[in-house]
């Protein structure tokens, strides 16, 4: 796929295809001043036919052909002006890197001299390997071939096994297979024969020999171990490893969680065994609610149950344990054999999400510590924009400056934007003289990106009347946002992606699906679908990332975290992905509304990865393709009946000890060498009867692409066709009549798709991992202002309400298979339920004013012993809080945010979630959201002051004015009525209060800075001036209050 192949606009349903040339701006090219070499200042000659002779086609530098010679043969083989590689003329001598070419010349065979001893080296290494490998069956090249292209899937048998590739090694495919390995070595002789026990014999004494040699027993020469054994030793160390907690931890708060389950359902009994029945509406009420409290309570808790941690050993990546044997996956001099990652990242509205957020991400994803060639970015633009093309366009020039910088020096973050920012000494470990400098001509050069990014994004704000025009005056494609055909441009890639000193970058892909009226297009999870399809074609990497616009790379080895987990040979298979944290830098210092959401990254999501693993969020996630294809994990080998010897306990008879189905690579019991897989049967079985285009759609190179599980593009396959078919797959009807949505990548029917995604993956038996590096693996922005965070929250919880009441509802969904783990049921149950728990919340915050202003309670009056069950549950609530703060390492202020948080969310975005969600399932009415803003304010935490009246502001604001006005009217009557009023009005103001604390951050955020009160908060405070004076009439404290007889008909003065 070449870089400069342009932008590719195409439909696949009205047979168009179109290459549009010349878009990008023109690089500066130098003043061709005659036909004098700009090198050594001679004349530059002409060719054979009599024309110019020209080195560089692509920006004509006049260089003489001897000094391109030279270049090629002695230099660095680029065009000192656009640094690219220059291209083998006619008649010059081939150089190693050269690409093939169908023309030959008398110099076509200079390196054969080279090329036969390579052929003999490798000829040699791979008899070495045969001997090394005994037992192991062959694994040469010789007999691999590339699956066919299925030209037509319809109800055509498909036979025999496909090879699966394994890595790329100079851009040739280099494939591996495991199919009809011998697992145990062939016998040179019967067993049992004397010849046979010789060479048995033979054989163990010179292992032995061997062994005592290397350990200095025989006296050997110390010269004489093999290096490598430390590798060796080193290689068969696991990738990573679970951290369990502390016992002295986890013990204490197991035990804490029995004992408030315990006191709850005591506290609950008498409850409901003493009403009140002067205020029964009251105690039903809240009797009510603290039975679903109690229940959300058991959902949230008890998936906590096994919390983990755990760590990687990055240095173990480089080897690799198969047989006993140690392979290197990094080697010096040499292909790196790293799985292929490919890397998605999403964007709609430029003008909500700025480009330059974006350009951030991507250069930090380019700048990544990866091999180069492992690595394919794709940007997916949903709303056509031509101003995210042509910022990404920027972008990648700038990366070709901003790539090899962050490499050389090895900085931290490699996002331009927050690596300038950081106030912290920059020469700290920096040892290179020339660092200062080069990072002086940096930033000054990332300070003009900024602005060429800022001028386009002010030129956007007024689209013309005729639409965007490009570079060589043709329409942009996509000026009719809903009505456009799909766009592909590959602005880096390996034919043409270089940086400034001529190394080679990564994959930078454009993409933009075809969207038409009348069709469904699913928001987010259509696109990344389509993301999906088309980057199996261009790339098919094993491995996905997918990160959101705003959310870059803050430690450039986190993909080589995941590989940790997902190319480990013991648990790797069964991963279907490898979710990280979100951390988000900038956030006030207090956390006012609990943006940092750490009590669910840091607690809920470790005692998930100790069950059946965590929940996809969304973003800073690593996906296995293959699990997003929706194939089920590879089985191990069954557990071999119990064999029964006949005694009375038993009460059987023996049975024989074998197997009904194997597993990859694993012999059978009964000494069958054919070693017979059962993954590869279960395939061959689902190949053979499955409709290839009812599952994955009618894209031959696509579905070929699904069978290869280690990912690759077929050698065959021209540039040419591969677009052709990245339009098909993006195309807007593709997935009529597919599987897409429904079993198949990203799942439909709820806005909250990562939840669902990552639902059905556990389903089918995947497990996930949660990984916590000790620097944050990514980072990203969150809506600090009040009014965007309740947004946020509600679009969260509208989802959960959507997967409630759809067919993948995890209280009905997913019983059959019995893969999904019941504490791992209980989390998503939760993530399902949670808005609901906004009724009760609204209806038990409001019970303290109305008891306030009543002069009833919820409980009636109280004895000594019955008080114990009120003690013991705040004892066992607070226990609880402070020895999950213990063994998770969050601090007090983050969950006393999240608890106050958990309150304001839940009376007004929940709440509107909840109505939302059951008008869309009962009256078919549909909400929209919008996309949260991610600009900044140019002032330090400006946005947090920022007041955007909405409507969610209407119940937590309501429920602080009947709060505050039941607390003066409670203290009033008390203070007229004396000192026996005051004992009851202790357990309403203490009920009061506590709503009152947990809404205090709602209540800064409602007055907003000192001297800017808006001016729908001096409405408000009229309407509570108003409703307490009238209130105060009603009461009328300072009119004295008796129990005593009727002074006017006794007579009496008293």
């Amino acid at each position: 796929m070449e870089a400069s192949a342009g932008l590719v606009a195409g439909s696949h349903n009205r047979n168009e295809l179109v290459v549009i040339h010349g878009h990008e701006e023109p690089k500066p090219l130098k003043a061709l001043n005659g036909q004098v070499c700009e090198i050594c200042g001679d004349e530059i000659g002409v060719t054979a036919e009599g024309d110019l002779f020209v080195a560089c086609n692509e920006c004509g530098f006049p260089v003489c052909r001897p000094c391109y010679e030279y270049e090629r043969r002695e230099g660095t083989q680029m065009c000192p002006q656009c640094k690219t590689r220059y291209k083998r003329l006619k008649g010059s001598p081939r150089v190693e890197g050269d690409e093939d070419e169908e023309d030959i010349d008398d110099l076509e065979h200079e390196f054969n001299l080279e090329d036969e001893q390579k052929k003999q080296k490798h000829l040699t290494e791979a008899m070495l390997y045969g001997k090394m490998s005994y037992g192991r069956g062959p694994e040469d090249d010789d007999n691999i071939q590339i699956p066919p292209i299925i030209t037509n899937a319809r109800s055509r048998p498909v036979s025999g096994e496909f090879p699966l590739p394994n890595h790329h090694l100079h851009g040739e495919q280099v494939l591996s297979t495991s199919l009809h390995k011998r697992v145990h070595p062939y016998p040179l002789s019967e067993p049992g024969s004397v010849r046979w026990d010789q060479n048995k014999e033979a054989g163990w004494k010179d292992r032995m020999d061997e062994w005592k040699s290397k350990q200095g027993i025989l006296g050997g020469d110390p010269d004489d171990i093999d290096p490598d054994m430390p590798i060796m030793d080193e290689a068969r160390q696991p990738l990573s490893r679970k951290v369990p907690i502390a016992s002295s931890k986890i013990n204490p708060y197991r035990m804490i969680i029995v004992i408030r389950l315990v006191v709850l359902g005591f506290f609950l009994r008498y409850r409901i065994l003493n009403p009140v029945h002067d205020a029964i509406g009251l105690w039903l009420t809240s009797i009510i609610c603290e039975i679903w409290f109690a229940f959300s309570w058991i959902l949230d808790q008890f998936p906590k149950w096994f919390p983990i941690d755990r760590e990687t050993y990055l240095d173990r990546l480089s080897l690799r344990i198969a047989c006993f044997r140690a392979y290197r996956y990094e080697r010096e001099g040499e292909p790196s054999m790293l799985c292929p990652v490919d890397i998605f990242v999403s964007t709609v509205d430029p003008l909500k999400e700025p480009p330059l957020v974006t350009a951030n991400t991507v250069l930090s994803i380019l700048a990544m510590d990866y091999p180069v060639d492992k690595i394919s970015c794709y940007v997916s633009d949903d709303g056509a924009s031509m101003l995210t093309f042509e910022s990404l366009s920027e972008t990648a020039e700038f990366a070709r400056k901003w790539v090899p910088f962050c490499k050389k020096f090895n900085i931290e973050p490699r996002a331009p934007e927050m690596y300038f920012s950081l106030k912290v000494d920059y020469l700290k470990d920096k040892v290179q003289p020339t660092f200062v400098k080069e990072r002086r001509a940096m930033k000054r050069e990332y300070e003009e990106f900024k602005v060429r990014i800022n001028a386009m994004v002010a030129k956007a704000i007024k689209v013309p009347p005729e639409g965007w025009i490009m570079q060589d005056g043709t329409p942009w494609p996509g000026n009719n946002t809903r009505d456009h055909p799909g766009m592909i441009q590959v602005f880096l890639g390996h034919s043409g992606g270089l940086d400034a000193e001529g190394n080679e970058l990564p994959r930078l892909v454009y993409v933009s699906r075809e969207k038409r009226p009348g069709f469904q297009h699913h928001k987010k999870a259509g696109a990344m679908n389509a993301l999906v399809r088309v980057s199996a074609v261009l790339t098919n990497a094993p491995f996905m990332l997918n990160l959101d616009c705003d959310h870059y790379i803050n430690n450039s080895k986190a993909a080589r975290e995941a590989m940790c987990f997902l190319m480990d040979p013991q648990i790797g298979r069964k991963v279907c992905y490898v979710q990280f944290p979100q951390r988000f830098d900038g956030i006030d210092r207090n956390d006012r509304y609990a943006n940092r959401n750490t009590v669910f990254f840091d607690i809920n999501m470790k005692g998930l990865d100790g069950v059946q693993g965590p929940v996809y969020v969304g973003t800073g996630c690593v996906f296995r393709r293959q699990a997003l294809y929706g194939y089920d994990p590879p089985k191990g080998p069954k557990r071999p009946k119990m064999a029964s010897c006949g005694c009375c306990p038993c009460f059987g008879r023996r049975k024989k000890l074998k197997y009904s189905k194997h597993s990859k690579g694993e012999p059978s019991i009964n000494g069958d060498a054919s070693g017979a897989s059962f993954q590869d049967d279960d395939k061959e079985l689902l190949m053979s009867q499955m409709n290839f285009e009812k599952k994955f759609g009618q894209s031959a190179a696509f579905v070929t692409s699904t069978l290869m599980e280690q990912g690759g593009v077929p050698p065959s396959s021209s540039p040419a066709a591969l677009l052709k078919e990245a339009i098909h797959v993006i195309s807007c009807g593709y997935e009529d009549k597919t599987e897409w949505g429904l079993e198949l990548g990203w799942i439909y029917g709820s806005i909250t798709e990562d939840i669902l995604t990552g639902f059905k993956m556990h389903c089918r038996g995947w497990r996930s991992i949660y990984c916590m590096p000790q620097r944050p693996a990514f980072k990203g922005s969150a809506p600090i202002n009040l009014s965007d965070r309740l947004n946020q929250v509600l679009r969260w919880a509208l989802g959960s309400v959507e997967i409630f009441f759809s067919r993948h509802s995890p209280v009905l969904y997913g019983y059959k298979g019995g893969n999904l783990k019941w504490l791992e049921r209980f989390a998503y149950i939760n993530t399902t339920v949670y808005p609901f728990t906004s009724l009760a919340l609204l209806a038990y915050c409001t019970l303290p004013a109305v008891c306030l202003l009543t002069g009833k309670f919820i409980m009636p009056t109280i004895s000594t012993f019955a008080s114990l069950f009120f003690i013991s549950l705040f004892i066992s609530i607070f226990a609880t809080g402070i020895l999950e703060l213990r063994w998770s390492g969050v601090s007090i202020e983050e969950w006393w945010r999240n608890e106050q948080f958990w309150v304001i969310g839940g009376v007004s975005a929940h709440l509107f979630a909840v109505v939302q969600g059951l008008l869309k399932v009962l009256a078919g009415i549909d909400t929209n959201f919008t996309v949260t803003s991610k600009a900044s304010d140019d002032e330090d935490f400006g946005e947090l002051y920022a007041f955007k009246w909405t409507t969610l502001l209407i119940p937590p604001t309501t429920l602080l004015i009947i709060n505050l006005v039941g607390v003066v009217a409670g203290i009033s009557d008390a203070i007229n009525n004396g000192y026996q009023s005051w004992g009851p009005l202790f357990g309403k103001l203490f009920f009061a209060f506590w709503v009152i604390l947990h809404l205090y951050p709602f209540l800064k955020g409602l007055m907003g800075r000192q001297n800017r009160t808006p001016t729908i908060v001096v409405i408000w405070s009229v309407l509570l001036a108003s409703i307490f004076s009238l209130l105060w009439v009603r009461i009328d404290p300072f009119v004295l209050k008796t129990k005593g007889p009727d002074v006017k008909q006794c007579g009496i003065n008293c």
